[in-house]
């Protein structure tokens, strides 16, 4: 059985998701990777292996090594670092995307990759934004997001790469620290809530923006993946929707929670970046193509927030991830095709 390759496995998506796939596919079916050692944690070791994506010949030697079938490329430097380190965020992303897309077409292996709602800019429609539209993004992070798009889309049209992509929102969850995007603000929130009852944020309080809870990001990777081949019309990237709200929205009903909370509001850089992204996203293609839909509403993401920050013992969050795996790909029908953070 050949095996699935996670790059920057130990990410905010990474970390998630190999739970996932170790739950479909058992614990030495699934490599991590990552730029830094680790050490095993409990009594069995986990397949782990250092590698940096942009180094070509390495990720060869690690895909040859574990006969790779398939690969979740979710390494990368996201928007906010991106624009302190705009050199290694060209490198990083770019580079070991398409080293990643040679191997594949080399070595027959299915991808996926995540874009993100950074691809979009200023000139983009902010309400349902559509599938095709402008995209002149504004961030070094968003170019290099953009760009890989379209290599994934040469990649299969040209070589006949199996290469799958959604544009991801902001994503809220709790296994793993943020990772440097302008939507952290909705992770940090709540371990400030916790902890200090207060909350600093650098994005104005009317400031919208799409978002998703980290098991419905799981489910619609999984989905896609798990897609007939026949059923994918988008090899850029899909747009990808669950909820949308503002800062205010979400100190709302975090007070639901914590009545005396507070949030202050100090706008930096990230402000400016925030503004140029859409507020609502239209994900019709993917909901036609392939059934995708979300589960998690606003109300039901911060309360499960809070149980496990509060409760790390809870359960039900990872009760989901067997039910979402068991789901099978959805049934071959036609449809009309067209094509973090």
């Amino acid at each position: 059985m050949k095996k699935i390759l996670v790059t920057g496995a130990r990410g905010q998506v990474g970390s998630d998701l190999v739970i996932a796939l170790r739950q479909r596919s058992g614990v030495n079916q699934v490599i991590e990777t990552g730029r830094r050692k680790i050490s095993d944690i409990g009594e069995q070791p986990i397949p782990y292996q250092v590698l940096d994506v942009t180094d070509n010949k390495r990720l060869e030697e690690v895909i040859e090594h574990y006969q790779v079938g398939t690969i979740y490329h979710l390494a990368g430097i996201l928007s906010a670092q991106g624009e302190s380190h705009p050199d290694d965020c060209w490198k990083v992303n770019l580079e070991g995307l398409r080293n990643v897309l040679e191997a594949a077409k080399s070595y027959q292996i299915k991808v996926f990759w995540p874009s993100s709602i950074a691809v979009f800019g200023a000139n983009t429609p902010k309400i349902k934004t559509p599938q095709t539209t402008i995209k002149e993004p504004s961030t070094i992070y968003g170019i290099t997001k953009a760009t890989g798009e379209l290599l994934c889309q040469y990649y299969a049209h040209r070589f006949g790469v199996d290469v799958r992509s959604l544009r991801l929102p902001g994503i809220i969850s709790y296994n793993a620290p943020p990772g440097g995007g302008t939507t952290d603000f909705a992770v940090e929130i709540f371990t400030e809530a916790i902890k200090n009852n207060s909350y600093v944020c650098f994005l104005r309080p009317e400031t919208r923006l799409p978002m998703m809870y980290m098991p419905d990001t799981i489910k619609a990777i999984l989905k896609l993946m798990e897609a007939d081949p026949a059923l994918i019309s988008v090899r850029s990237s899909y747009n990808l929707a669950a909820i949308s709200f503002s800062v205010a929205e979400l100190v709302a009903e975090i007070q639901k929670h914590l009545p005396n909370f507070t949030c202050y509001y100090q706008p930096d850089f990230r402000q400016a970046i925030a503004d140029s992204w859409p507020t609502v996203i239209d994900d019709t293609k993917a909901r036609n193509d392939w059934g995708w839909q979300p589960s998690y509403d606003l109300p039901a993401i911060v309360a499960d927030m809070f149980a496990h920050l509060l409760d790390p013992q809870f359960k039900s969050f990872d009760d989901k991830y067997p039910k979402v795996l068991a789901q099978s790909a959805p049934t071959k029908m036609m449809y009309s095709t067209t094509h973090f953070c």
